[in-house]
């Protein structure tokens, strides 16, 4: 089965995740730094934006190919998908030291929405799953076999 909107959503996630490693790469050159963060401010803010978005992936990924197995694809998993996507990119800008603070509250902030909602999500259908669901149409009661 094809999941066309985790599939994007992952290979949106897959380049994100390369641009924020090129920018670690980028600021820990300028700053000659080679290992670690050397105590430079612009270093430390990079690498935890980019630490900080392989911390959150994951689960938001698992948890939209999950829905999407259990649902099918929607223009809600969409929404979200591309929400978590915008927000994202919104942080990695948002954590350099001379970016507005803004980009990096409203990332952080939506990330932590779709999380939340992804995750009742997955517990509503985990949820109707478990729930004996009414039959639709007649109900045929089998008479016991004869006996003799």
């Amino acid at each position: 089965m094809i999941l066309p909107v985790t599939l994007t959503i992952a290979a949106a996630a897959g380049l994100i995740n390369i641009w924020l490693a090129v920018r670690v790469t980028q600021v820990r050159s300028k700053a000659n730094v080679w290992l670690g963060d050397g105590g430079q401010e612009p270093v430390v803010a990079r690498t935890r934006a980019h630490t900080n978005f392989v911390e959150y992936a994951p689960f938001v990924l698992i948890l939209i190919g999950l829905i999407e197995l259990a649902r099918g694809p929607s223009i809600w998993l969409w929404a979200l998908g591309v929400a978590f996507t915008l927000a994202r990119l919104s942080h990695g800008i948002g954590m350099d030291p001379t970016a507005p603070r803004i980009l990096r509250r409203i990332g952080a902030i939506t990330t932590l929405v779709v999380l939340l909602a992804l995750s009742g999500w997955a517990l509503v259908i985990s949820y109707q799953s478990a729930t004996p669901q009414p039959t639709t149409g007649p109900v045929i009661i089998a008479a016991p076999p004869a006996k003799g």
